[in-house]
């Protein structure tokens, strides 16, 4: 069995649906994830930003859009008049039901909820659409098998017993479609893997089922070797270790949720980038080989933000740096780089949403630096730290300010924190020596 996964622009058009019904359609037996079709979920947000401020006219007017589009959509694509009248009802007591709960008050379930539509309604409406293209599918509720625990991490025996029975109630089906993103949490309420989760969703039916591959279907042929949106003539990456896809995946590279790997790896089952407009092109595939040396990929990650704690009487005192760390615990906030000097402690961080009760803590025994509007950018391929050529990469960054350097820490991965105004420029110059003009590190 293979596993599918559709992201939102996939699912964004009539004409994407009928791309994706075209590239499933081909006899074999398969789980087919959607994401939200595109847009649906930032204004699902919207809604409930307005409703968490209270401001329920502007909830209502962006409700009322939605629900026009979607209308739009279902009018075009259904032409099967039983059907259609099916997916109208399904459709409009969605948004019905969304006029409710802008009258509730407003709490994380409720936005869990509100958030969680988009994916009921692309899947709703593109397994009707299959239904009407006498194509065997089945709609399989991800709420009826997908769940968190209590520390957020998938529960895994919860989603082998329920996503297995699910699976054995239609046998006769030949394409199972389900929902990414959205779950259950420990308690039973509504949740979510949070944004790029569809992935993960992907990868964790992926190990339940046993596939044979774990396919991801998106706007672009594979991970590229630079970021396409701002660096001209990058190229698709034939074939991705495991651990160069994670490293790419957390730093930066927007195709993979940084965790979809992880349920598949230790099982061996492939994960495959593909494009839904071209596919026939090869995309990336990743597996625990490792395929040739030096640089494959360069990312970067924004909104990053410094912190410097400098404690000249406290640093190489036993247990400064377990203080550091446990404040971080406590507000589950995670570090990305971290260097240290005989006086100073740097690091930093993506989520400020508790950075000044941090450095309120920080500043009982340390000075406290911070500094915004910074971005990491990465460097992966397999050993890297080891490439005789590696050094030289830095002759190249003589006029762009690094902040801080990671190397060593992995040694598939260089990285680099840099003031985000340099960040064009920094990929560009990379760009240049390591894919371009016989660069000597890729």
């Amino acid at each position: 069995m293979l596993v599918l996964k559709f992201g939102g622009t996939s699912v964004g058009s009539i004409e994407n649906m009928m791309h994706v019904k075209d590239i499933i359609n081909n006899g074999q037996k398969k789980v087919v994830v959607l994401s939200a079709m595109s847009g649906t979920t930032n204004a699902l947000v919207k809604i409930s930003e307005y409703i968490e401020a209270g401001d329920v006219d502007e909830a209502l007017i962006v409700i009322n859009a939605l629900r026009n589009n979607y209308n739009k959509t279902i009018t075009s694509l259904i032409t099967n008049t039983e059907i259609y009248q099916t997916v109208f009802d399904y459709v409009n007591l969605v948004f019905t039901t969304l006029e409710t709960l802008v009258h509730k008050q407003y709490d994380v379930l409720l936005y869990n909820e509100i958030v969680a539509q988009g994916e009921l309604l692309s899947t709703f409406i593109f397994s009707r659409y299959l239904q009407q293209e006498n194509i065997n599918a089945a709609l399989l509720p991800a709420l009826d098998f997908m769940r968190i625990d209590k520390t957020n991490e998938p529960d895994n025996y919860y989603i082998q017993q329920n996503l297995n029975r699910v699976i054995a109630a239609t046998p006769d089906a030949e394409i199972y479609i389900t929902q990414g993103f959205i779950c259950r949490d420990a308690e039973g309420a509504i949740s979510n893997l949070q944004r790029g989760g569809s992935d993960y969703t992907a990868t964790i039916i992926g190990a339940v089922v046993k596939a044979e591959e774990v396919q991801i279907w998106t706007d672009i042929d594979g991970f590229h070797n630079n970021d396409p949106r701002f660096v001209e003539n990058t190229k698709a990456i034939s074939n991705l270790s495991f651990d160069e896809s994670a490293e790419l995946a957390y730093f930066g590279a927007k195709i993979l949720h940084p965790q979809t790997v992880m349920p598949v790896r230790a099982l061996d089952i492939p994960v495959r980038l593909k494009n839904t407009m071209s596919p026939a092109s090869y995309g990336t595939l990743i597996t625990n080989e490792v395929h040739g040396e030096g640089i494959k990929a360069i990312a970067a990650k924004d909104n990053i933000t410094a912190i410097k704690i400098k404690s000249a009487r406290m640093l190489l005192a036993h247990g400064f740096l377990k203080k550091v760390f446990e404040i971080f615990e406590r507000y589950e906030t995670s570090i990305d780089m971290i260097t240290t000097s005989e006086i100073a402690v740097s690091l930093t961080i993506d989520d400020t949403t508790h950075l000044n009760a941090i450095v309120e803590e920080l500043e009982r025994f340390a000075l406290v630096e911070v500094d915004d509007f910074m971005s990491i950018v990465c460097l992966v391929g397999n050993a890297i730290i080891f490439h005789p050529d590696t050094p030289n990469l830095f002759q190249i960054l003589q006029d762009v300010s690094v902040r801080m350097i990671s190397y060593g820490g992995s040694n598939n991965n260089i990285s680099l924190l840099i003031n985000t105004s340099d960040k064009l420029e920094t990929l560009k110059k990379l760009q240049r020596y390591v894919f371009e003009n016989d660069g000597v590190l890729a």
